[in-house]
């Protein structure tokens, strides 16, 4: 199969790679090069673009290589993760199928406050929440209940959480909220922060949906791991990591409970009209009230990211995973794609 991978002009892995003397916890590009040698070795025809600010060379390989499929990798556009679903609506324009998820998908997962709306509406339990945009400074706080967690509305990766995030009273909500603003240029929500432990749900499929084993995100060597969250620190500080004992695992859990996310994913799946792949991210208290915290379609994929650990615990082969990926975008119709349910 031709397969032409579009990713971000910086992430282009090189041509040849010494695997073992590369050092992986530094590059950039590790999930691209777990694609495209994978894709390659199992025989498809690769090419890769990098695209930054123009589909002019896109639409130019497209019509030359004249794909099978698009294997998307973006995660944003001239410099906007905002704009990634722009892309993908470029290439349902240009007939072209794509892995991963539509616009409308892209477009209701990223906005958390219309994606809470959305669940809260087909009670799916997910955080109070209040948004405070960047150019009402002053809006009357309606949330009554601390601590909140401040977060950035349409940004993903954790940018801008850390501990400061954490507010215990208005003064500290408003100032967090002013930082958001002034730094990432973007509105700030505030939810109501669930004490309790972090579990990842994988779920893969368009119509049909299945779900991958879960895995649970750990605070080894916190003195209270109910009160620690997945902040920037926590995702890429070697340091941090290793001082909190930070790490993702497998989700021993019992039935119960692992058939009651398994559910509560697939359900928030369909909510926000997703398709291709995606990670539901739930937080489960000590009384096993399970609040969906937000989806992630187009998670990160590389082998031993969590999406495809939880496929691998599944007997799904990394290779196996990444063609399935294939043909759920070769099977996905713009036109007759799922809407968004009434549940």
């Amino acid at each position: 199969m031709k397969v032409l991978v579009i990713v971000h002009p910086d992430l282009i892995p090189p041509e040849v790679v010494d695997e073992d003397k590369v050092e992986w916890d530094i590059i950039d590009w590790t999930t691209e090069y777990d694609v495209i040698s994978t894709l390659k070795k199992s025989k498809n025809n690769v090419e890769v673009i990098g695209i930054q600010d123009s589909l002019i060379e896109l639409r130019d390989r497209v019509t030359e290589f004249k794909p099978h499929i698009i294997f998307n990798l973006l995660e944003e556009f001239k410099g906007e993760a905002i704009f990634d679903q722009n892309v993908v609506s470029y290439l349902e324009l240009l007939g072209i199928p794509y892995t991963g998820c539509n616009p409308k998908g892209l477009i209701l997962a990223r906005d958390k406050a219309l994606s809470k709306k959305l669940l809260s509406f087909h009670r799916i339990k997910t955080p109070s929440f209040q948004v405070f945009p960047k150019n009402q400074p002053n809006r009357k706080v309606n949330l009554k209940t601390f601590p909140l967690i401040v977060k950035c509305l349409n940004e993903e990766a954790s940018r801008g959480l850390s501990s400061s995030s954490i507010v215990n009273n208005e003064k500290e909500l408003r100032a967090r909220c002013e930082f958001i603003h002034e730094k990432f240029n973007v509105d700030a929500i505030a939810e109501e922060f669930i004490k309790g432990t972090e579990y990842f749900i994988s779920v893969i499929g368009n119509y049909r949906l299945q779900t991958y084993p879960p895995r649970v995100l750990q605070f080894k060597k916190s003195k209270d791991p109910a009160k620690e969250f997945y902040s920037e620190k926590a995702k890429f500080s070697t340091k941090y990591r290793e001082n909190k004992g930070v790490q993702t695992a497998h989700a021993d859990i019992d039935k119960d409970l692992l058939n009651k996310l398994s559910k509560i994913a697939k359900k928030t799946y369909k909510v926000l009209g997703l398709n291709g792949y995606a990670r539901i991210d739930v937080r489960v208290d000590e009384n096993q009230n399970c609040y969906v915290l937000e989806a992630n379609p187009n998670p990160d994929i590389a082998e031993l990211d969590d999406f495809s650990e939880s496929a691998a615990t599944a007997k799904v082969k990394y290779k196996d995973l990444l063609e399935t990926i294939l043909k759920l975008g070769r099977q996905w119709s713009p036109i007759k794609g799922p809407q968004t349910p009434i549940l």
